[in-house]
């Protein structure tokens, strides 16, 4: 691989990963496009991943930490058979990421079949304008007040159930979940917040399944100091998305989104007749 392909995916996993716009689906068009398909290794997409996964730390670092101490805190509780009331906020949140995590285990058994559907340019290019509708709608939505200390366990089920549908390639996870967020009523700044922090164990669920088959595929040990050119960029690219989507939740205008990925869809599916 060389070091502008692997700069090109970086870029585009760092923004897409973040952006309402489906990073799986950007990667499947630009390998598909660029005939990259049989040069991507398996093992760079692992580390892509990572490098967006690092960048969800930087950004929500502090939340990470109030979670991490929370977490020592409850078990505290539990030993010595204390219930705080009411119970902290990042204890609260700890839950509601939890209870969101639990619909992925229903996509396990067919996550090879759903990985499969990145070849399909009329798949992504279809799943990429139902995003673009999600988000459409999501503009005209009332805007809610939920946060971590109102939300409840079935709107964390609701945007867990719209985590797990946003395994499809085209179909954006963040756009997924920070819609489904905003139709429970959370406050947009939180469901931005939320659907980043329920990225991390998702993300690691994702590179665990995949790094067994991407080592058993074989790894080029030399050639990972490109890799790593790519992992920083997208690391970087992600971050800077990150606190460009946090300015738009102020804003609550995701509408520009919802026209990129019809765009985009609609290019995708007329390149696939033209292009067989």
């Amino acid at each position: 691989m060389s070091i502008l392909t692997a700069i090109l995916l970086g870029l585009i996993q760092g923004i897409a990963e973040f952006l309402p716009i489906s990073s799986s689906g950007h990667l499947a068009i630009a390998k598909h496009l660029l005939g990259l398909n049989a040069e991507v290794p398996a093992f760079y997409d692992v580390l892509l991943h990572l490098g967006t996964l690092l960048a969800v730390f930087v950004a929500y670092w502090q939340d990470i930490k109030d979670m991490v101490r929370e977490f020592f805190h409850g078990v505290g509780d539990i030993a010595h058979h204390r219930t705080p009331t009411p119970v902290p906020p990042a204890r609260r949140l700890i839950l509601l990421i939890i209870i969101g995590t639990l619909p992925l285990f229903a996509v396990l058994p067919v996550h090879k079949k759903i990985e499969s559907l990145s070849g399909s340019m009329l798949f992504v290019g279809l799943a990429l304008i139902f995003t673009g509708f999600l988000l459409y709608i999501c503009d005209l939505w009332r805007k809610g007040r939920k946060n971590e200390r109102t939300a409840t366990w079935l709107d964390a089920v609701v945007v867990g159930v719209g985590q797990a549908v946003a395994t499809m390639p085209g179909v954006s996870r963040s756009g997924m979940t920070i819609t489904a967020g905003c139709f429970c009523g959370f406050q947009r700044r939180f469901a931005v917040r939320f659907s980043f922090l329920l990225s991390i164990p998702a993300i690691l669920g994702a590179n665990i399944l995949s790094l067994k088959d991407a080592l058993e595929s074989g790894v080029d040990w030399a050639e990972v100091p490109v890799y790593l050119v790519g992992v920083i960029v997208a690391a970087v690219v992600g971050y800077l998305c990150i606190r460009l989507l946090k300015y738009i939740a102020d804003k609550g205008r995701f509408g520009a989104f919802a026209y990129y990925c019809w765009a985009v869809g609609l290019l995708t599916l007329l390149l696939n007749v033209i292009i067989k």
